[in-house]
């Protein structure tokens, strides 16, 4: 396999920081446009899980409704539904388990990321 073009990699990295800032209707473009939904950073972050972690549910939404794998994990066997308990964004959790997230995905999973900081709000949201 081939290395990727510096155009290649210079595209990637915009559209990675589209997901992290939340730049839904542009992020979407790219991805109607063929950028894949399920692209993933060195780290095997994918767009999902950079919206999700920074807080962006209308991103992860538009990411989920292109056919993003809501339980990819990075390669640290993190979800990105665990990302958003994490970062305590209850409107993200929402849209992950409403896109298909898997609350015991990962490690820790969701589930057991909401109890070790006792967030009992996001726990209710997760039990089914």
């Amino acid at each position: 396999m081939s290395e990727p073009s510096e155009e290649m990699i210079e595209l990637w990295s915009r559209v990675f920081g589209m997901a992290r800032e939340g730049r839904t209707e542009t992020l979407a473009a790219y991805v109607d446009a063929g950028i894949a939904a399920n692209l993933t950073n060195d780290r095997g972050d994918t767009l999902v899980m950079l919206a999700a972690y920074h807080g962006h549910a209308d991103t992860v939404k538009a990411l989920l409704e292109r056919g993003a794998d809501p339980n990819r994990l990075n390669d640290k066997g993190q979800s990105p539904l665990a990302g958003a308990v994490f970062k305590n964004e209850p409107g993200v959790v929402k849209a992950l388990l409403d896109g298909g997230a898997d609350p015991a995905a990962g490690t820790p999973s969701a589930v057991e990321a909401a109890r070790m900081f006792g967030n009992t709000e996001l726990l209710t949201l997760l039990q089914p």
